[in-house]
């Protein structure tokens, strides 16, 4: 019931804005449901015209009085009314169209938006092909649900509520009679409904886990075909997509059987209010008209009672669907955002350094990561952090540029907990340069002024320069018009790691993030990146991630970590001196250089 309101508030977060496309299509639909309950009515009247025309015409002495004017006025009436029908649901769905169109592409881009708004966590708890699955599968399931069966629910209560007040006024008794099954079909429409519930919820999450699996193995396709894994890949999928299979056809059968079951019913139904409303007439007062267009009335009324509940069931895959897809949707949208100080300090430039004091951090809880890690850095100075994988490096680059919050301890700028910092201001003066690049779908020169849409093209040519990729781009044949997209395979990863370099320069940072930007690249393409390093380094505070100490010799200060603590930490000479875990990954590594 929980996750029904959730899905709820949800829709009604972005259906509320086109209340007045609703209120004209509810009038629309109240029109056309006064004019299809009424219309039995005129059948009825039809039907009893025709009856006293005919019994009239059957006697010699009542022959003159026959007339059919009034069963023509009434034919005509009840013609009117169809017609009434189909134009004023015509004119609704279009306005419901529209309504879906609109309401839909908001909900799209309330998504993305809030993405952009999302913890770093939320991005690394998460694989890509569920994310892009809630964009696609789940949005157009919302969609298509919106199309077809918004327009069909309202029609649906509608009549359902408009039958109602019509029957009783007419014969109390047989209205009773026409809703005599309603009990039944509505027990076992419930458990149709639950059983197909639960089904489509998983279905829907299977979808995702596939999609993520696809993703993750078109996304390493080289490492898949050079190891000779397409086998073990394809064993994997067949895996996700039998569960797919499995929990598709589940939900199919129960949705499926939901809409004849409702026929049976209705059917069922039909024959009672025939039966009865037979026996009621030969006993009743009526007369031999009246009782036929009373029989004739209902058994209409019988039909159309069960009409809405055969329209909802038939729907209920899709509306099913479309509800999973909301609750997924939504899920994103109650996840947390980043924290915002209220009123945050501006953060212009670093005075004096930056102090790492005390700092313990755990990305699950109690599995502490970083224990206890104190680093003091002055202005201008290069930082170095070296240590074996998993003692801890990165997860202190995530915690300077606020990717994650400490969990104790503090991270300080000139004194300032970078909490208290306006958070765009800190990430606007923390450059970051990662170990594998990323290039957007458009020219080299959008790429390189990425992070400063408004540089101009000499700005731009001068971060290249800088970043020694200045030479290569205008040897290409459209220079920095040159189209790319962030898998263009005719660039290397060196000469993509120097244009995130100049991506880097361009935004002038006061504090500089290096997390192992040569590891991917031949000694080579190092020399030119740690040339273009040492550009973007010069006159900035900044720490460099590396696993070639080669890289880091002239660093100010080396910082060896070891299972989330600080084991060492001097300049290389002074490591050296040591003779300690530094100075033994010096000289294995110089072995093999």
């Amino acid at each position: 019931m929980n996750d029904l309101g959730n899905v709820g508030k949800y829709y009604w977060h972005y259906l509320k804005r086109y209340w007045r496309g609703f209120i004209v299509s509810i009038l629309l639909i109240a029109f056309s449901t006064w004019c299809i309950v009424v219309a039995p009515t005129y059948l009825g009247r039809a039907v009893e015209q025709l009856t006293t025309y005919l019994q009239q015409w059957g006697s010699p002495a009542t022959r003159g009085q026959a007339s059919l004017g009034s069963f023509h006025h009434t034919l005509i009436t009840y013609i009117l009314l169809y017609l009434g029908d189909a134009s004023s649901i015509f004119i609704a769905s279009l306005i419901l169209a529209r309504v879906t169109a609109y309401s839909t592409g908001t909900m799209r881009v309330g998504l993305f938006r809030k993405l952009q708004r999302m913890r770093v966590q939320y991005f690394d708890t998460h694989r890509d092909g569920d994310i892009l699955a809630r964009f696609t599968s789940d949005l157009d399931n919302i969609f298509n649900a919106m199309n077809q069966a918004l327009l069909e629910i309202l029609l649906s209560v509608a009549q359902f509520v408009g039958l109602l007040l019509v029957m009783f006024p007419q014969s109390p008794t047989m209205a009773w009679i026409t809703m005599a099954s309603t009990p039944i079909a509505l027990i076992v429409a419930g458990v149709v409904m639950h059983k197909a519930s639960g089904a489509v919820n998983q279905q829907q999450d299977d979808i995702g886990r596939l999609n993520g699996y696809i993703n993750e193995q078109i996304t390493g396709q080289k490492v898949l075909i050079t190891n000779g894994l397409q086998q073990d890949s394809l064993k994997g999928f067949a895996g996700y997509n039998a569960k797919v299979r499995q929990s598709s056809l589940t939900g199919q059968i129960w949705s499926g059987i939901l809409n004849p079951l409702m026929q049976g019913m209705s059917l069922l139904n039909t024959a009672i209010v025939i039966f009865f409303g037979s026996w009621y007439a030969l006993n009743g007062s009526l007369s031999t008209g009246a009782a036929l267009a009373l029989v004739v009335v209902f058994v209409n009324y019988a039909q159309q009672y069960y009409q809405p509940i055969m329209s909802l069931t038939s729907l209920y895959g899709m509306i099913q669907l479309a509800i999973t897809g909301a609750r997924r949707v939504d899920e994103v949208r109650q996840q947390p955002e980043e924290v915002k100080p209220v009123n945050g300090q501006e953060l212009t430039a670093i005075q004096d350094g930056l102090k790492i004091d005390d700092v313990r951090f755990s990305y699950l809880p109690g599995k502490e990561i970083l224990h206890g890690v104190t680093i003091n850095v002055h202005r201008g100075e290069m930082v170095a952090l070296v240590g074996p994988t998993g003692s801890g490096k990165t997860t202190v680059m995530n915690l300077m540029n606020r990717f994650y919050d400490v969990d104790q301890g503090t991270i300080t700028i000139d004194g300032t907990d970078l909490r208290k910092f306006d958070l765009d201001s800190l990430r606007e003066n923390v450059g970051i340069v990662l170990q594998e690049p990323q290039l957007f779908t458009g020219t080299i020169a959008d790429n390189i002024r990425y992070g400063d849409p408004q540089a101009g093209m000499d700005r731009v040519i001068a971060a290249a320069k800088q970043a020694n990729i200045h030479d290569f781009i205008v040897g290409l044949p459209d220079g920095y018009d040159t189209r790319v997209s962030d898998e263009q395979s005719v660039f290397s990863a060196g000469q993509k790691q120097l244009m995130s370099i100049a991506r880097t320069i361009l935004t002038n940072p006061r504090l500089l993030i290096l997390d192992e930007a040569t590891s991917n690249v031949d000694t080579v393409t190092e020399a030119r990146i740690q040339a273009a390093m040492d550009n973007v380094i010069q006159g900035r505070t900044s720490f460099v991630i590396a696993h070639r100490l080669k890289t880091i010799l002239n660093a100010d200060k080396i910082v060896v970590l070891k299972d989330g603590q600080i084991i060492e930490q001097g300049n290389h000479q002074a490591l050296l001196a040591e003779n300690g875990f530094y100075a033994e990954l010096y000289r294995n590594q110089m072995v093999f250089e």
